[in-house]
């Protein structure tokens, strides 16, 4: 069983509100958060995402499945120690982006794409990052522990 990071994300186009969650396996113990904001992009949505899913996570290996594509590529070159530069360097959220580049020090990520499933743990998350896109429209800014009994039905996932 290697450790794994799962990571969906949600955006309200019309309410520009956004989502998400991850799920994260290291060893045997499972933990997973979700949050969101208002007036926001899907890309900070993303950068939220990945970074609170790699904060107090020890260095090493690590397999991380999201749905951004475009965040997940950017991170891959980040952690390996080429930052996109010129054109192809993030203009936007800077400040995320930095935050992320701390978080990455250390660690040797292997970014996959990955849209929701019912049979894997991006089905859940899909799920909670939709509830907290919700919530965060609703009442604002949040980010909150998934429960353990809820984590405990995660599908795909072997604890």
């Amino acid at each position: 069983m290697s450790d794994a990071i799962w990571i969906q994300t949600s955006f309200h186009t019309a309410f520009k509100c956004g989502g998400w969650a991850y799920v994260r396996r290291i060893g045997g113990d499972v933990y997973g958060q979700a949050g969101g904001e208002r007036y926001t992009s899907p890309q900070r949505m993303a950068l939220g995402a990945l970074i609170a899913a790699l904060k107090d996570l020890p260095p090493g290996a690590i397999a991380i499945q999201m749905d951004d594509g475009a965040v997940a590529r950017t991170a891959a070159l980040i952690a390996a120690g080429r930052p996109p530069h010129g054109e192809e360097a993030p203009a936007e959220d800077l400040d995320l982006w930095a935050r992320l580049t701390a978080a990455l020090a250390g660690r040797n990520p292997a970014f996959a794409i990955a849209r929701p499933s019912k049979t894997s743990p991006t089905g859940f998350a899909a799920a909670w990052a939709e509830l907290a896109r919700d919530k965060a429209n609703a009442q604002g800014a949040f980010v909150s522990a998934i429960p353990k009994p809820n984590l405990a039905k995660v599908p795909g996932l072997l604890l």
